[in-house]
């Protein structure tokens, strides 16, 4: 069977069926909050001679500023995520990895099921930007990202490990390295993710009794004079107090020249000690973006202000991986969600009129405000010039992103679980996803039942950091 229950058919068949079809077609890349909004824009407006297909490598969406909730086991997994065939009702979903688009042909290569061709009449890039890594040296190497779900859940394992490792060290030197963190950059991610690290880590130690919060310390490490730059100074500087109040420590004007296996140096030349390293900062482009010969603008595709790629018929781009000029300020539109959601209502209309041989429109828009939570049920917000901060602010800040969870159902999920979170302990289970190993022919040791090893598994995030990422690499 093929993607939606249909009839398997090979790619040639499918490349024949759709240049048989008098229907156009429409093709979307990427299946993030951009191409997921336009999608849905598009399914009331685009006339009904047209068909839609999105391409994306996952078949659910992520909500990105929701990711450090799971870091702290604020959320479960499955409350940050939303199934993109529930969301799309007139859109075809094909779960694959684009590899190549040809503008001068009409065409996009793909493998899921095998290698495909789809010919589009019209196509939307929305592919968002990928984590880089490679800004300080050893950062590819011993540092955590933080970018998708299974990156979340990456660095949480790593947080509940090093709280097993260190109730079992009596050294006082080793056990403060092994509950020490610095999370690198001091913007909203940043932020975020140190003080949901070190809500989760307060809650949890009264399960581990040779722990103790003098043992801990989380540093922030942020290159500008305070925090959250998006934000004004005061709200800023109302985050560095609040967070401060507890073991976190703020290094302002600070930046990470290497990280190594034993922590951080800066650029002062301080030393921070540390077993776990989370980067928040560095996007590169999209591979696929990287790969084609458009204008490309600091790495994003250079785009008009309507959002059409100039000097290629029918191709478009919004998100993250578009310069996308505004005319409310005459800036390049920042990577954020508000913004990406402003731009794929335009661009419906756009490509809907682009359809119906109408005038386009350029992109104008002026942001209602920013808002971060920054640990303690606290948080900091601007809107529309308004300055809030506090448990009020907190609570405006859970109301937004409750507000952008499709469906009803997930929304009352999402609330329960907050509710929850507020009132009990954090889960402390360590979620290993090891398999159990097959049986091979080398195998000499006798297996207690068919195909289950009966020694223990090594579980990466259990490993030092360096041998974990080379398993990793090795099995990429």
């Amino acid at each position: 069977m093929g993607f939606g229950g249909e009839r398997a058919f090979s790619p040639r068949q499918h490349l024949v069926k759709q240049v048989m079809s008098d229907r156009k077609s429409l093709v979307i890349v990427g299946g993030g909050f951009a191409g997921v909004r336009v999608a849905q824009q598009l399914e009331r407006t685009l006339p009904r001679d047209w068909s839609m297909r999105m391409l994306s490598q996952d078949n659910f969406i992520t909500y990105n500023p929701l990711l450090p909730e799971v870091v702290g086991a604020s959320l479960l997994p499955s409350h940050v995520v939303a199934p993109l065939r529930q969301m799309l009702h007139r859109t075809d979903l094909s779960m694959v990895r684009v590899t190549d688009i040809n503008t001068s042909e009409k065409t996009v290569e793909y493998l899921g099921e095998g290698a495909g061709t789809l010919h589009y009449d019209a196509l939307v890039i929305a592919v968002g930007q990928a984590a880089n890594l490679s800004l300080v040296p050893g950062m590819g190497t011993y540092a955590l990202p933080l970018k998708t779900l299974g990156d979340a859940l990456f660095v949480r394992n790593r947080i509940i490990a090093r709280l097993e490792h260190a109730e079992l060290q009596g050294d006082i030197d080793a056990r403060q390295w092994l509950t020490s963190f610095v999370v690198i950059g001091g913007g909203f991610s940043g932020v975020e993710t140190a003080g949901e690290m070190l809500d989760f880590i307060h809650e949890s130690l009264r399960y581990y009794k040779n722990v103790s919060m003098e043992d801990v310390m989380v540093h922030l490490v942020h290159s500008g004079a305070y925090l959250l730059p998006e934000l004004s100074m005061s709200l800023g500087n109302f985050a560095h107090t609040k967070m401060t109040k507890y073991r976190l420590k703020i290094h302002l004007n600070a930046r990470a020249v290497r990280v190594d296996g034993r922590g951080v140096v800066l650029n002062n030349g301080t030393v921070l000690s540390a077993g776990t390293v989370v980067c928040t900062i560095g996007t590169a482009p999209s591979p696929l973006v990287a790969g084609m010969n458009l204008p490309k603008q600091k790495g994003r595709l250079a785009v008009a202000p309507d959002m059409s790629v100039p000097g290629v018929d029918g191709v478009w781009s919004l998100g993250d991986c578009a310069a996308v000029p505004n005319a409310q300020d005459a800036s390049v539109s920042p990577p954020t969600a508000q913004f990406a959601d402003r731009q794929a209502r335009l661009l419906a209309r756009n490509i809907t009129a682009y359809a119906l041989g109408k005038a386009t429109l350029p992109f104008s828009y002026k942001p209602m405000g920013q808002m971060s939570t920054v640990g303690h049920n606290n948080a900091v917000a601007e809107i529309f010039g308004f300055k809030v901060s506090g448990f009020l602010a907190w609570l405006l800040w859970r109301a937004t992103y409750l507000a952008k969870i499709p469906t009803f159902g997930r929304k009352v999920r999402l609330f329960l679980e907050w509710s929850w979170a507020m009132f009990f302990p954090p889960d402390i289970s360590h979620l290993g996803f090891v398999r159990s190993r097959r049986p091979s022919a080398s195998d000499t040791a006798p297996v207690s039942a068919p195909g289950v090893d009966v020694a223990a598994p090594i579980e990466l995030a259990l490993m030092p950091v360096s041998a974990a990422e080379g398993v990793l690499r090795g099995s990429a």
